[in-house]
């Protein structure tokens, strides 16, 4: 599943391409969409901005029309010129968005719902998303509080709980929760104040150094390895995501893998570094 600083970037790339623009059409297969296309056409609207909510893209349109998706374990937007040929089939298509000089695409995207400022306050599973570590007004405090609110939970699951802290996913749970040197089956309630604060510290560190550009004016879309360890090395640009087995980069002992009985998810460890 694309975690938060992957949608980060995808908002990004999109605002870049779309804010401002009029859309001249808009497709769709999903039958609600085209519903609203139908009642409150969206061509003709602006793009009034594209941002990202955690896990979540929001592109809004003028008219007070919200276009909200998720991507789940298979979803992504593609950015085109007219006439330049899709990286996939059209049969994966879900959305189309085309302004004069872009189109906009959304392949396998499994949710996408149009929205209004208000419907969108009361939509089940986004109105109450945690603080999300890559937003610009993120509220460390907000995000303690919420962790040190569940100490039922084991820490792997907490990181992944949305509504506690909003973008982190399999791969930066484990390697967080290894930076910071916490066993991830160990309570939350186990854990100190210290502890929670270098969490989410850590947590918003690796999501920014994850959306950091260096292309000067280019547009960013994809990064093909996502660094936690700060090493140039592509192949040692995790502390301990997909390395069971293999040898913990600052100790040696081999890492280990489990997963959590609440929902089957796996966590990556290092048994000496993470006691």
């Amino acid at each position: 599943m694309p975690e938060g600083d992957t949608i980060f970037r995808t908002a990004r790339t999109l605002q870049r391409a779309l804010a401002g623009q009029p859309v001249t059409r808009f497709e769709s297969v999903l039958p609600k969409l085209e519903r609203v296309d139908y009642d409150t056409p969206i061509a003709g609207r602006i793009v009034e901005k594209v941002e990202s909510q955690g896990k979540w893209l929001l592109i809004h349109f003028s008219g007070d029309l919200i276009l909200l998706t998720h991507m789940l374990m298979s979803g992504s937007w593609h950015i085109y010129r007219p006439g330049e040929r899709w990286q996939r089939h059209r049969t994966h298509m879900r959305v189309v968005i085309e302004t004069p000089a872009i189109l906009a695409v959304a392949f396998n995207v499994p949710v996408a719902e149009f929205h209004t400022a208000h419907s969108l306050a009361r939509r089940e599973g986004f109105n109450r998303l945690g603080p999300a570590p890559l937003a610009a007004d993120f509220d460390a405090a907000t995000a303690i509080a919420n962790l040190a609110s569940r100490p039922d939970l084991e820490l792997g699951l907490a990181l992944l709980n949305q509504q506690l802290i909003a973008g982190l996913g399999n791969v930066f749970k484990s390697e967080v929760a290894f930076a910071c040197g916490l066993n991830p089956f160990r309570l939350v309630g186990t854990l100190s104040r210290n502890d929670l604060e270098n969490l989410i510290a850590t947590a918003r560190k690796f999501l920014q150094a994850n959306v950091t550009e260096s292309s000067g004016d280019k547009i960013v879309t994809f990064m093909p390895h996502r660094r936690t360890t700060g090493r140039a090395d592509a192949e040692e640009n995790l502390w301990v995501y997909g390395r069971a087995g293999q040898p913990c980069r600052r100790c040696a002992t081999p890492i280990r893998s489990a997963k959590h009985r609440a929902d089957g998810r796996i966590s990556f460890w290092c048994p000496t570094c993470q006691p």
